[in-house]
């Protein structure tokens, strides 16, 4: 049984409770002395600094990968047929830096065969081309070196100077060699190219595209197979000196060429080619922010590209190899067409005139009205192509063998040209093959053969509607020949 206490003692309970109750502490204020309180404000002060240096250096960050992802492009080309596997921004206009070089030998290589040039011809340096800056071999003003030799260590250790002596002995001047590049790159498909120097060292209107470079690369395998190995040269010795190779990609298996490039304006470039089985894929990649990352970057886009091959040849459906490149990459926000060069910085007619005055090839500047371009060439197409129309209206015409059409269409008036030569019998056996072999194509055609002032002999058919034009060149090119659609 529980015993309540009463109410009496309930009282004296509470009441003794409430005496010896403990009172609650007071919140009392840390006295601040004057050492306490400027430490305080230095630790202040430098928290707050430190937060401006880490913003700072994330901004800086973030712009970097900014402009790097800004100048970034790429594309991925088999090299027999010409499929696109993978391209980002591959029409967009960048600085090609040394990948120049490539289009430089290349005219090196059609010199030669063209009887122009010989390996064994010596080049003698002049103060120009002696005063590049590096990379280069050092040679002065009156020292000579013979072509074949110039044309390796321009390959394999990228040699400003021996580039800028190899474009002066071909056009004359480096100006010159420039404008004969332009023209020749524009003939080969080269849509978003422009050369003013056989280097690339730093010039505001050299620019090119990751598209143009696949072509040229393509371009080099095709036409010189002979001189494709100039770029797969490791080292080369010449008067005692030993030159090393710049590309890293050249002890990966499989790769057998071709060039690297790099300026601060352009980032880390490289043109690479690799083999498995008996397939060839050429990867370029432009804007690269430093050359590990460029190497890594070639090599995911060849790995990539191999494995899309591997796994058509199991079976598995990839009509568009993009798509592959996606999963591994993401797919690259679309960029603005971006013009490194304005208009007014590029050659005016004029002066491609007067740089190519006297050339052999100047007739290459009748072809850049290319049907697929013309309204997005650079301004350099156009004004060439204004040019030649006044030349045109300004000259005779050239000697024509041309064989007459039994009855002209009125919207005939578009031809294609399949090539340039210096012997007439040869331009004419070459359009007598090419109209036998696509005679379903050239069958309303009409085969000519015009001289111009310069002595090259062009092969081309006239007389044919635009769609007429278009189909030909498709037909002619799915064999691996060169074909340009112009107005006749």
């Amino acid at each position: 049984m529980r015993i309540l206490p009463s109410a009496k003692t309930r009282m004296f309970l509470e009441s003794l409770s409430r005496k010896t109750a403990v009172p609650a502490p007071k919140a009392r204020a840390i006295p601040v002395t004057r050492p306490l309180r400027t430490a305080l404000s230095a630790l202040i002060a430098t928290l707050i600094c430190l937060m401006m240096v880490i913003g700072f250096a994330t901004a800086a960050r973030a712009q970097d990968l900014s402009e790097q992802s800004a100048r970034y492009a790429a594309i991925v080309v088999d090299a027999q047929s010409g499929e696109v596997f993978y391209a980002s921004r591959a029409d967009s206009q960048r600085y090609p830096a040394s990948l120049t070089k490539i289009m430089t030998l290349y005219m090196a290589f059609e010199a030669i065969s063209m009887g122009e040039l010989k390996p064994t011809d010596l080049i003698t340096m002049s103060p120009h081309a002696a005063s590049m800056q590096p990379v280069k071999v050092w040679l002065k003003a009156g020292d000579t070196i013979d072509v074949d030799s110039a044309m390796k260590l321009v390959a394999l250790y990228s040699a400003n100077d021996l580039a800028a002596a190899l474009g002066e002995k071909i056009g004359g001047t480096e100006a010159r060699f420039g404008a004969l590049m332009t023209l020749r790159a524009k003939e080969l498909g080269m849509t978003q190219t422009n050369f003013v120097n056989a280097s690339g060292l730093p010039d505001n209107r050299q620019v090119s595209s990751a598209r143009d470079f696949a072509i040229l690369a393509r371009a080099v395998m095709r036409d010189y197979p002979q001189y494709y190995e100039y770029f797969h040269i490791k080292n080369y010795t010449w008067r005692d000196k030993t030159y090393y190779n710049h590309n890293p990609l050249l002890a990966m298996s499989g790769v057998d060429g071709m060039k690297t490039g790099v300026t601060n304006a352009a980032g880390y470039n490289l043109v690479a080619s690799q083999v498995k089985g008996n397939r060839r894929l050429i990867a370029v990649m432009l804007g690269g922010d430093n050359k590990s990352q460029r190497r890594e970057h070639v090599t995911a886009l060849l790995n990539t590209g191999f494995d899309v091959i591997a796994r058509r040849n199991k079976g598995e459906e990839i009509l568009v190899a993009q798509t592959a490149f996606t999963q591994s990459f993401g797919s690259a926000s679309a960029s603005p067409y971006t013009v490194l060069a304005r208009n007014d910085q590029l050659m005016s007619d004029a002066q491609l005139r007067d740089a190519l005055q006297g050339s052999e090839m100047a007739n290459m500047s009748e072809d850049v009205q290319r049907l697929s371009s013309t309204a997005n060439a650079p301004a350099v197409a156009k004004a060439l192509a204004d040019a030649q129309t006044k030349d045109n209206k300004a000259k005779p015409a050239a000697k024509k063998t041309a064989t007459k059409a039994k009855k002209k269409d009125p919207d005939a008036i578009w031809a294609i040209q399949v090539g340039a030569f210096k012997q007439k019998s040869l331009a004419q056996d070459w359009t007598k093959d090419l109209k036998k072999r696509f005679k379903s194509n050239l069958a309303e055609a009409v085969s000519d053969v015009s001289r111009n002032s310069n002595g090259w002999y062009r092969t081309r058919f006239v007389e044919m509607t635009k769609a007429q034009a278009q189909k030909a060149c498709k037909a002619i090119e799915a064999k691996r020949l060169d074909c340009m659609v112009v107005k006749s």
